[in-house]
């Protein structure tokens, strides 16, 4: 399959700016990023070829070479064999960790088992906690705060973390002498190239420790519990997913803590039906209710509030309690209470209950059926479902 051009690759123009290709690289490997796309191979190739098609058009000298030659020109430099001279993804988060703030490997908090500090050695990271939180109605209505107890790798407080029996127990890595990582040198047909890539030795770390910690056996986390407190703001939904920074296993040796994941799920309410931010209550009346009219009791989230029913109020109304729903999660103001007014029809009634109904069959009242309002309702309730 044929090289992109690079330009291409990044989408800028060849007169474009160093500032402009450093910005289109940048927003390309945020898009494509392996912590952002886990195991997604395409995205982790779109990822490696943005890289390369940046190292290029970043050296004044590659570009040159690249704009009169094409790929042609890059023989034994980037994109020339294999990828751009990087041996892996860490390279790249190595070479170009700077326009990241130094931590391209870590930024975001998506998940990676490591990262790449300032100095370059590598810093490992814990992995993520996912739990479920089970909230009432009421809960989702005013927010609340809950503790949760959570089975976790917490750091090991004997050694704090560093793995090492106490502060004597480690030596400074004599392969990378510690920086956590190796420079290697090839020599091509355009000259010299240098690679960087983590330390075989001490696994990036630059350090080895010579004497283990008894207590979690050099790995700086012991298995533990913690109890944490979160909390949940009004009008969260089912399935809303909540993310408590730090809070996930403890990483190795003194390395960034993973975070805690907190996906929401809701009881079912005994009498309230969730529409979004809108509550529904079916309100069933008797037909003598419903023709004579009366007052009904309509439970809300907090307590009970009273509707007056019109006389001749039609099956499947809706009545609007506004501001008697569910906040907004974003402060988008509050839902409504929809009242839908069902008629319930006994299944069985005695003889001298028959002997009244009998009487109203020929009632003009009974007779005359729905009025062209009526009609026009029933058309809009037929709309609206």
């Amino acid at each position: 399959m044929a090289k992109r051009d690079y330009y291409e690759v990044l989408e800028v123009s060849k007169n474009a700016s160093a500032e402009e290709i450093k910005k289109a690289y940048r927003k390309k490997a945020i898009q494509y990023h392996p912590d952002k796309n886990p195991g997604n191979k395409e995205a982790e190739e779109k990822f490696k070829e943005a890289a390369e098609a940046y190292e290029v058009l970043s050296d004044p000298n590659k570009k040159q070479r690249y704009d009169q030659y094409g790929h042609a020109g890059m023989s034994g430099s980037a994109g020339g064999g294999g990828f751009g001279g990087f041996s892996d993804i860490e390279d790249i988060f190595s070479a170009f960790g700077d326009i990241f703030g130094g931590h391209f490997g870590g930024f975001g908090g998506f998940g990676s088992s490591q990262s790449y500090g300032g100095s370059g050695r590598r810093v490992a990271r814990g992995s993520d906690l996912r739990v479920k939180v089970k909230l009432t109605l009421e809960e989702v209505a005013n927010g609340v705060e809950k503790k949760l107890k959570l089975k976790k790798y917490t750091q090991c407080q004997h050694c704090n973390g560093t793995g090492a029996q106490n502060a004597s127990a480690y030596t400074t890595c004599s392969t990378c002498r510690g920086s956590g990582r190796v420079t290697r040198i090839a020599n091509t047909l355009l000259g010299q190239m240098q690679t960087s890539s983590a330390c075989p030795t001490c696994q990036g770390e630059g350090k080895i420790i010579t004497e283990k910690c008894h207590h979690c056996a050099g790995e700086g986390v012991i298995r533990g519990e913690e109890v944490i407190k979160i909390k949940i703001p009004a009008g969260v939904g089912e399935g809303m997913q909540m993310t408590v920074s730090g809070k996930g296993n403890a990483a190795r040796r003194g390395g960034i803590n993973g975070d805690l994941l907190v996906v929401i799920t809701e009881e079912e309410h005994p009498e309230l039906v969730r529409d979004g931010n809108n509550l529904i209550y079916n309100l069933f009346l008797s037909f003598p209710e419903i023709t004579l009219g009366t007052t009904a009791e309509i439970p809300t989230v907090d307590n009970k509030v009273k509707v007056k029913i019109e006389p001749g109020t039609q099956p499947e109304k809706i009545l609007r309690l506004r501001g008697k729903g569910l906040p907004d999660v974003n402060g988008y103001g509050k839902g409504d209470l929809l009242v839908r007014i069902h008629v319930w029809i006994p299944r069985k009634i005695n003889p001298e209950e028959r002997k009244m109904l009998e009487k109203l069959l020929d009632s003009p009242a009974f007779l005359q059926g729905p009025s062209s309002a009526d009609k026009s309702f029933f058309e809009k309730v037929k709309d609206i479902f």
